[in-house]
């Protein structure tokens, strides 16, 4: 046996378990197919939104309060304290309209601090944002942004100061259980565990039974850039991060945490999230026509004071399930393999909490309730 446990993919979810696993076990290695915090994974595009208002089910309000506790807790022991930037988060829509009623039912389910601001409060507030005349928001005094490449580099330093393995330029062909592990196979070598997390993102698949294939793909996210005419007023301490619904037109984004660019990102069926993509290693980086089309018409809308040119451009690569909700859990109730991935676009804000429960999971030093939804036998009843 050559460890206890190996996390496959030290991305936004691996890093964060191979951390928190250091924390319960001097015997933990993780495999990387490139080097941490790369550029072509999901950690790609330089930030991610945190906030603690989220549409979706309630129980992930425990996973992104955990997180919040988490990502603190990742700074003090890295003596980084430019992981999570609080800015405060922006939600904007038509007032009394589906998009701001979800938000307000789901702050009223979860009890997450919140402040519903009128058009004329935002408009004074915020006059970055080109509102329509029904607007209104809901403020989210914990939001914020999260740099990526920053957390996973300083998660997985943190998991090595503990002891962690770390094999670099490591791609993981294949994962086979036996009676006495799990053996991991990159090119000729050969690993045995006790245990291992799948936490791959868009190359998991791969690695996936028969059964978790059929109901997930890899899916292209695109994100955007804008050049600031003044960059102060686009600043995390001026401009929190946003994101705004319509019937007809979204988008989310970040302020200008270099003082010059700010992420201005279509969200929905026209950001690219529709479009599955088989080989997470040939990701169409180029936005095509109608994308630029879309996200500049947008921005040329919602922000005067952005110049309505695209400044940068990337796409990424994420796994997502059938039904948005990631895969999190033992393939199956005797399996020494644990999922940790699929997180559909949404997993950066949660990846500490995420990270926690499939160390503890993993290791069985714990067993989390309340997960069903995200548990990966809920496919196998289809």
């Amino acid at each position: 046996m050559d460890a206890t446990l190996a996390v496959i993919g030290l991305g936004s979810i691996g890093s964060m378990a191979l951390w928190q696993a250091s924390r319960l076990s001097g015997s933990v290695v993780g495999f990387e197919a490139a080097t941490p915090a790369h550029g072509r994974s999901a950690v790609g595009g330089d930030t991610r939104l945190f906030r603690m208002i989220y549409l979706g089910r309630p129980e992930y309000y425990p996973i992104i309060e955990r997180s919040r506790s988490l990502w603190a807790e990742l700074e003090a022991e890295t003596g980084r304290q430019d992981i999570l930037t609080p800015t405060g988060g922006l939600s904007i829509g038509t007032a009394n309209g589906s998009y701001i009623n979800s938000l307000l039912e789901a702050t009223r389910i979860t009890g997450a601090e919140h402040y519903l601001l009128s058009r004329e409060e935002l408009a004074e507030r915020y006059p970055q944002h080109n509102l329509r005349p029904d607007d209104c928001a809901v403020y989210d005094p914990h939001g914020g942004v999260l740099r990526t490449d920053r957390a996973v580099s300083a998660a997985v330093a943190a998991a090595q100061a503990s002891g962690a393995t770390v094999l670099q330029n490591t791609p993981v062909d294949s994962i086979t259980e036996t009676d006495h592990g799990v053996v991991v196979t990159s090119g000729d070598r050969t690993w045995t565990f006790e245990k291992v997390i799948i936490a791959s993102g868009g190359w998991s698949r791969r690695l996936m039974p028969d059964h978790l294939k059929a109901v997930t793909q890899t899916h292209r996210i695109v994100l955007t850039w804008f050049i600031a005419q003044d960059g102060t007023q686009f600043s995390p301490e001026n401009f929190p991060a946003f994101s705004r619904w319509y019937e007809d037109r979204s988008m989310y984004g970040a302020p200008a945490v270099d003082g010059v660019t700010v992420k201005a990102s279509v969200d929905g069926p026209l950001a690219g999230r529709a479009r599955a993509t088989p080989d997470p290693d040939a990701v169409p980086r180029e936005l095509t026509r109608e994308e630029t089309e879309k996200v500049t018409e947008i921005v040329t809308e919602f922000f005067p004071g952005l110049i309505p040119t695209i400044a940068r451009s990337d796409a990424f690569p994420d796994l997502f399930t059938e039904d948005r909700h990631p895969l999190v859990g033992w393939l199956n109730e005797n399996s020494r393999i644990y999922c940790a991935t699929g997180f559909s676009g949404k997993g950066f804000k949660m990846a500490t909490g995420y990270g926690h429960i499939a160390a503890h999971e993993a290791l069985g030093k714990q067993t989390i309730e309340g997960l069903d939804f995200v548990r990966p036998d809920r496919f196998r009843t289809r």
